[in-house]
């Protein structure tokens, strides 16, 4: 089974996971220029080789409109003064008087991932900033949302349509767009709660601007090229002390990173300062499919990526990617029977729990009682997704109870290789295990290379 493994014992933001995964493939060159040519707008992605007590690496830097957060673009004392609804921003500073920025202010569209800084206060950013859009900052910024600033560094604020409107447009697969949003989704959730307002009144200060949108469409361009059949991550180390917000000092990690990795495995240390940012941590929380130990595997590739900021210890995600055993695993089944739903509706519900992360759903025909026809419908999932799929089948059915069962299930090991055709790329579906091969054509592709030139599937399948 293909296996990614994340090191997360120096925490996770969203440059060093890019950088990481960048190192697992060999065409690294040629995803740089398809990240660049996205047209996520004004956004230059480069790479650049760093070390790390010894180590060597990747760097990520994502400049906007030609320019890279700079030392001089903060009088860093940042007395912020912002009309945020009554609510402090997740601004994180850290203490011992060192700045480092992890998705730092977007100044005319500019932003710099985990950018250190020499200066006389030490910041961590990669937050998001709720608005009622009348700040006034002493930081020498000019917002383009009448705030009242020295200089002219415009910020751009984004709320979830803006970021759902620039997702859309960009030229990658549907199952890329969904994992873009779905990170973001979760980043607007954990500043809902954090703060106490809806999801509509949030905007993103930092984690919106191009360049997070930049890091969370990589990360989920390269695991849709990478493709692991499974995903594991390490504890994550969260970092320890206070950080400094607009209007007061909270904890590590800042209550928005802290929402997101709920039922995650986190711990604090000798470090100070925020190692996982919100960035990071929806990253991990969309794509990691158990946390714990490092499996037994036989390791093929390892990428190193970098955050700029020096610590004792390497300043590094680690990504394993290689081949485990597949010893089978467990996963839930939730059944009920209904009798009063019109077959759209019923169709409508399995949508949606295939949506919410169901493994399988189906359906079959059964008796019921008073000689009524009805419908078993039953859902497989992760046993990590069984309280959402709970969720789900009471909201989109009319079923007042549900069954669960548990089962050992044995898959066989998939990948998927793309074939160079006269009809374009089309994908190839493997599975291999238990002495058996099987290979089928992506059925997507095939119709789109249908619909294209005009012919039938089977003739594009026959000349395959």
């Amino acid at each position: 089974m293909k296996t990614l493994y994340f090191d997360c014992s120096m925490g996770a933001a969203g440059d060093m996971l890019t950088a990481a995964l960048l190192e697992l493939i060999p065409d690294q060159e040629a995803f740089i220029t398809q990240l660049n040519a996205l047209g996520i707008p004004g956004v230059t992605v480069t790479k650049e080789k760093m070390s790390k007590c010894g180590i060597g690496g990747t760097h990520i830097t994502v400049k906007v409109y030609g320019e890279e957060e700079s030392e001089d673009m903060h009088d860093h004392t940042h007395e912020h003064s912002h009309a945020h609804c009554g609510h402090e921003a997740d601004t994180v500073h850290a203490h011992d008087d060192n700045y480092t920025h992890d998705t730092a202010h977007a100044h005319d569209g500019s932003h710099a991932q985990d950018t250190a800084h020499t200066c006389d206060n030490v910041h961590v950013h990669d937050t998001i900033h709720m608005h009622d859009h009348g700040h006034n900052h002493d930081t020498g910024y000019m917002h383009s949302h009448g705030h009242d600033h020295h200089t002219a560094h415009p910020h751009h604020h984004s709320g979830m349509h803006d970021i759902e409107h620039i997702v859309h447009s960009l030229p990658v697969s549907d199952k890329v767009k969904q994992d873009i949003l779905a990170v973001y989704g979760l980043i607007a959730e954990a500043e809902s709660c954090a703060h106490g307002v809806p999801v509509s009144e949030i905007h993103f200060h930092e984690v919106g601007t191009m360049d997070a949108v930049a890091d969370v469409a990589a990360v989920c361009l390269l695991m849709d090229r990478i493709g692991p059949d499974q995903v594991i991550a390490s504890p994550v180390h969260v970092g320890s002390g206070q950080v400094k917000c607009a209007h007061g000092v909270l904890p590590v990690p800042a209550p928005a990173t802290a929402y997101i990795l709920r039922d995650v495995p986190i711990y604090g240390g000798g470090i100070k300062g925020e190692l996982c940012t919100p960035t990071g941590a929806a990253l991990l929380k969309h794509f990691v499919t158990r946390f714990g130990d490092m499996p037994v595997m036989k390791t093929g590739a390892i990428g190193y990526g970098m955050g700029k900021k020096d610590f004792p210890a390497a300043n590094c995600v680690r990504a394993l990617l290689g081949e485990t055993e597949n010893a089978g695993d467990t996963i839930t089944e939730l059944s009920c029977n209904v009798d009063d739903m019109t077959g759209e509706a019923v169709g409508f519900a399995m949508d949606a729990l295939f949506a919410a992360g169901a493994l399988e759903v189906y359906t079959v025909p059964i008796g019921m009682k008073k000689s009524r026809p009805g419908t078993l419908l039953c859902v497989m999932c992760r046993e990590s997704d069984k309280e959402e799929m709970v969720k789900q089948i009471f909201k989109h059915t009319t079923t007042i109870g549900i069954r669960e069962n548990e089962y050992k299930r044995y898959t066989l090991e998939r990948s998927v290789e793309t074939v160079q055709t006269r009809y374009g790329e089309i994908r190839k579906k493997i599975s291999r295990g238990y002495g058996v091969t099987r290979e089928k054509y992506e059925y997507e592709d095939l119709a789109r290379a249908a619909r294209e030139h005009d012919i039938s599937v089977s003739q594009v399948t026959a000349e395959m």
